[in-house]
């Protein structure tokens, strides 16, 4: 972080992961994880080609107890969402809001370098990383 408090960065020099079931032409950038944000959970994900997978499908409820609300946004590309088995379109500048943690939910690109954020929480508690991410956070790491 720069003396005047703060870190300005273009997406494509964030370093990226690899996770666990990560889909060829996938990658991710763990946002939260680089500029170490512990109030709220931020990650990009984007796909090198067209119709590759963007978001996994997945839901945001699982055995640990997590429960998060998600917002994503299309930062630059074209993405497809499917949401409850609804698809939906979303070129860049478009805002998906899943507020049910229980909602399986996924996105393919639909142009090349297709990059889309991703924002969640649980509603009424205070922000901690998902066991999920844990695994990848070398600030969590047990």
């Amino acid at each position: 972080m720069g003396e005047a408090g703060y870190e300005a960065i273009h997406i494509d020099e964030i370093p990226e992961l690899t996770y666990d079931g990560q889909a060829e032409g996938t990658e991710w950038r763990p946002l939260r994880i680089h500029f170490g944000i512990s109030s709220f959970g931020t990650n990009a994900f984007g796909a090198r080609g067209a119709n590759e997978p963007v978001i996994v499908e997945h839901n945001e409820t699982d055995e640990s107890g997590t429960s998060h609300e998600e917002l994503y946004y299309v930062a630059r590309g074209h993405a497809s969402f499917t949401i409850g088995g609804e698809e939906v379109d979303a070129p860049a500048g478009t805002f998906v809001y899943v507020p049910d943690p229980d909602v399986i939910r996924s996105a393919v690109s639909r142009e090349p370098k297709t990059m889309v954020l991703c924002f969640g929480g649980t509603p009424g508690e205070a922000f901690e990383v998902s066991p999920w991410e844990q695994k990848y956070d070398p600030s969590t790491a047990h």
